[in-house]
């Protein structure tokens, strides 16, 4: 065992004039993280399981909390084992990074990064801010007072506009609650997504609430109006009208009109509106620009349907269909048949970076919308992939436009910066205080955007996100380049990460990420789907209430943008608190325990 250990240490050593090119650029808050980091590799370098068991028989430690002070670990250890062999102990070795340093170089790391914790909460709450926080100063002040720590833009949506207000917004509440919430703008990255579809028909659907027996319970509510006009409450549809004669009909009057179908249907005036109508509708009703509307009594024109937004089409897609991926940027169409069912064209549909299609080999899988669906590349080319579909619910799954295509097995040589990146950075360089970069994929792309920061003067606090199999792979490589800088954390990106692993690995490679993060001493931020049902519809699962407090091993846990956000956020801290007792990063802690029942020691007996 002796002999194991000491072969870590002389491999450590090895790597660290192996790296001393790429220590030697690392940033001086970064240094004892960097070695750390390698020495850590060398540990991990080969399975010691073997020599766990036989330290964990002498009741002496298993190093696997060894992350954060690895060398101090091992000689502690090494020390123990020279006393039961009755060997020479290590002459005056002091190891980089002591047992007390490692733990306080992170929370130092993370502070700088991500702002002070609060009072009684270890982990810090990010809160991706909706389109709503621009307008909303009261959401934003709530958000603040309630415990986010960090705000996060999304410059993937919206536009500066929006990104200025809602920066405003969280200044305003950092003022007025005395919380430096730190902002952290995140770039789009270059995600590959479906493109447009051909427009549909200009139709809408009308449709009221039924039982279980079809009857109605709740008619479609709808706002009849000219189109400048909008609806004054919230409705389930708007029907723009060509002029506004609605003004003559007076409450309770019925309004026929023919659909789309030729079905005769009425509407019902429900309530008056200086600038339109309300009305109901008891039945289902497809209504088309052009419909005329006429008052039952004289059977009237009251107006005409103006222009309807064109109804989004998608792509229907079974096992065994073929999809064709095209570079050409025209609106994608569903698979044409002839009246006897022999197909005539295959659904096709574009794709927003055609250029990786010179990277992509037959064979290879594909991921369609969040892995709803799957395929394998059976040709490709420079102007076109060509997929077998492998996977698909068994009525069929729809794909739509601006959905997430992966290719997990495809050697994509994509670069780190797209070019609507660039541009954001200008802005963010001026307002945010923490840049993320989306899908880093090596060292190059950590590199890029440290140059084009330097270029624009900017200094700010970096996350890495790791979502894709390139970047995993590459971690030790990307944690170096990225420590260049200072302050830095990793956000574990779940969902892409999941989709391009396969979600079967997505724990063992967390469970990577967090040791390789906590070896260098950077934060890491638990990101995806956190609390994501109370955040959408206000009750949480059971599985989420887990997933949250497992959230705990990391410095940093992201929320996602919901109507019910702010009462996530309060949940969110309140699992964090109740869970600092149980866990300290990946070490379960021990403290008294809740479920003893009557049982009690009275003068050292039961």
């Amino acid at each position: 065992m002796i002999s194991q250990i000491d072969a870590i240490c002389k491999n450590s050593r090895k790597l660290e004039k192996q790296y001393a090119a790429a220590l030697a650029k690392v940033h001086p808050a970064f240094r004892k993280g960097a070695i750390n980091l390698l020495h850590y590799l060398a540990l991990r370098y080969q399975d010691i399981r073997g020599l766990q068991d036989k330290l964990g028989f002498l009741g002496v430690s298993r190093l696997g909390r060894a992350e954060s002070h690895v060398m101090a670990s091992l000689f502690a250890v090494r020390e123990i084992l020279t006393r039961f062999a009755n060997a020479k102990p290590l002459d005056n070795v002091t190891p980089i990074v002591s047992f007390k340093q490692g733990k306080k170089l992170l929370r130092n790391n993370t502070s700088a990064l991500l702002g002070k914790k609060l009072k009684g909460s270890k982990a810090r709450i990010m809160v991706t801010l909706p389109a709503e926080a621009a307008e909303n100063k009261a959401l934003v002040f709530d958000l603040v007072a309630a415990g986010m720590s960090c705000a996060r833009i999304n410059c993937a949506h919206d536009d500066e506009e929006i990104w200025r207000a809602m920066i405003s917004n969280i200044k305003r509440a950092r003022r007025k609650t005395g919380r430096n919430c730190k902002i952290c703008m995140d770039l789009g990255g270059p995600k590959l997504r479906t493109g447009a579809m051909r427009l549909g028909p200009q139709v809408m659907h009308l449709q009221p609430q039924r039982d279980l027996f079809g009857h109605v319970i709740s008619p479609a509510r709808v706002w009849l109006a000219t189109s400048d006009i909008q609806p004054p409450a919230e409705t389930d549809a708007f029907l723009p009208l060509s002029r506004n004669g609605s003004n003559h009909v007076e409450k309770g009057d019925k309004i026929r009109f023919t659909d789309a179908r030729g079905k005769h249907c009425t509407l019902v005036v429900d309530e008056l509106h200086p600038n339109g109508r309300w009305v109901n509708c008891f039945e289902s009703a497809y209504v088309a620009t052009g419909t005329e509307l006429r008052r039952d009594n004289d059977n009237a024109v009251v107006a005409r349907v103006g222009e309807l937004p064109a109804v989004e089409q998608s792509l229907t897609l079974k096992i065994g269909d073929t999809l064709v991926l095209h570079a050409e940027a025209i609106p994608g169409e569903p698979a044409q048949f002839d009246a006897e069912g022999n197909l005539l064209q295959p659904a096709h549909i574009s794709c927003t970076l055609p250029e990786v299609f010179q990277y992509v080999k037959a064979g290879e899988p594909i991921l369609l919308d969040d892995g709803k669906i799957e395929g394998v590349i059976r040709s490709a080319s420079a102007e076109s992939l060509q997929v077998e579909i492998t996977y698909a619910k068994e009525e069929g799954a729809k794909l739509r436009a601006d959905k997430g295509i992966n290719l997990p097995e495809s050697d994509l040589q994509l670069p780190g910066l797209t070019d609507k990146d660039k541009e954001d950075l200008k802005f963010i360089a001026k307002h945010a205080d923490v840049v993320s970069l989306s899908f880093v994929n090596g060292p190059q792309d950590i590199i890029a955007l440290l140059k084009a920061l330097k270029k624009l003067r900017a200094k700010l606090g970096l996350i890495v996100k790791i979502e894709t199999q390139r970047g995993f792979r590459n971690l030790p490589a990307i944690l170096l380049a990225a420590m260049r800088t200072h302050p830095v954390g990793v956000m574990i990106a779940r969902g892409d990460l999941a989709i391009e692993a396969g979600w079967r690995n997505l724990a063992g490679l967390q469970e990577e990420i967090l040791w390789l993060c906590e070896a260098a001493h950077l934060p890491i931020i638990w990101a995806t789907q956190v609390l994501e049902t109370l955040a959408k519809k206000g009750i949480p699962s059971r599985a989420e209430i887990s997933d949250a407090a497992m959230a705990q091993q990391a410095e940093g846990v992201m929320l996602n943008k919901g109507p019910h956000i702010l009462e996530t956020v309060r949940m969110l801290d309140d699992i964090l608190k109740s869970m600092e007792a149980y866990h300290q990063k990946k070490a379960p802690m021990l403290p008294a325990l809740k479920a003893t029942g009557d049982l009690r020691f009275k003068s050292g007996k039961y």
